[in-house]
């Protein structure tokens, strides 16, 4: 492993913090100008979308379902147990959908995408469509980041109802609820502050998922092995800057709700 200069270390960071705003502006921008590849973002959307729903739906149920049984032991010591809805729903609404689901679909696509995108820069297969006077960036990085925010929107929903369904399962066959008390207690809790948060979450989320997975396939270098790293890279960041947004993204949206 060669060895670089503090100075060298943070100029490089610097210059890849630079190069990923430019590439997340650009793919913005291009949505203001012809053409849009309309095909490839529906291509995209049946990929990230059609192919993330089995590890999404298996992910929310089983993510309200153990929050369901978690929960019950906590509420039964203060003879609260028909309070199991509440928290499900306000929990997987609020927070666990829309970060988990976001999570699973990071570590499919992005990665995805950091090795499809490298394997075209190593084949020059981006070099050749610049000659070809095709923008690679409208081309390839623009119609992933919008199929991405769509579709991770349902996504997300979906994830929610899901999980909401997997709580069901528990206190109606473990805790012996009501389903109807179940499903009464879970709707009324819910406020307009929570469906908000969790639906305004996953478009960040997508956009994250889709630059990062993009920016790190497009700079991938080194051949093969590049294309490893880049991947590597990719779920790893997109999955650490998903945790951090959520955490400013949810005290802003708390301070927000709480002036009015």
């Amino acid at each position: 492993m060669q060895l670089t200069s503090p100075t060298d270390f943070a100029k490089e960071k610097v210059q890849s913090v630079q190069e990923y705003i430019s590439l997340a502006a650009a793919s913005v921008a291009n949505l203001f100008s012809k053409p849009l590849y309309v095909a490839d973002m529906v291509q995209q959307a049946d990929f990230i979308g059609v192919g993330s729903l089995p590890i999404v739906v298996l992910t929310g149920f089983f993510t309200g379902a153990v929050l369901a049984l978690q929960t019950s032991n906590t509420l039964q010591r203060f003879g609260s147990i028909t309070l199991v809805g509440q928290l499900v729903s306000t929990s997987m609404v609020r927070e666990l959908g829309p970060v988990l689901t976001s999570l699973m679909v990071a570590g499919r696509n992005s990665s995805g995408m950091a090795s499809e995108l490298g394997s075209m820069v190593v084949t020059e297969q981006i070099d050749a469509m610049r000659a070809l006077g095709t923008d690679p960036i409208k081309k390839l990085v623009t119609p992933r980041v919008v199929s991405s925010v769509f579709m991770l929107f349902f996504l997300t929903v979906l994830s929610d109802l899901v999980g909401l369904t997997g709580g069901l399962m528990v206190a109606k066959l473990l805790l012996f609820l009501d389903a109807r008390q179940y499903w009464s207690s879970a709707w009324q809790s819910l406020v307009f502050q929570d469906v908000f948060m969790g639906l305004l979450k996953p478009v960040f989320f997508g956009f994250i998922i889709s630059t990062v997975g993009c920016y790190y396939g497009i700079t991938a270098r080194g051949g093969t092995q590049g294309v490893g790293r880049a991947t590597t890279q990719a779920v790893v960041a997109s999955s650490v800057l998903i945790l951090v947004t959520d955490f400013f993204l949810t005290k802003l949206l708390i301070s927000v709700f709480s002036y009015r």
